[in-house]
């Protein structure tokens, strides 16, 4: 799956919920409440005062990494 500023908050998690931590620790502490399921990456790092591209980075990064570990 790639993942993009577009995708949506449960459409990360659904597909790998080890991305939650990245999250958390990107400073999104929000990552279970139910209203930021729909919400898109971008959008979600817009009301956390987070910049999209970062946390993106990050967590493409942790994705990249898990696949290497599987490989």
């Amino acid at each position: 799956m790639e993942i993009t500023k577009e995708t949506t908050m449960g459409e990360m998690l659904m597909y790998d919920i080890d991305i939650a931590d990245v999250l958390m620790q990107c400073g999104m502490h929000c990552v279970g409440c139910p209203s930021s399921f729909g919400e898109s990456l971008e959008m979600a790092c817009m009301v956390h005062g987070l910049d999209p591209d970062e946390v993106l980075a990050t967590v493409q990064e942790f994705l990249s990494d898990q696949e290497a570990q599987q490989a």
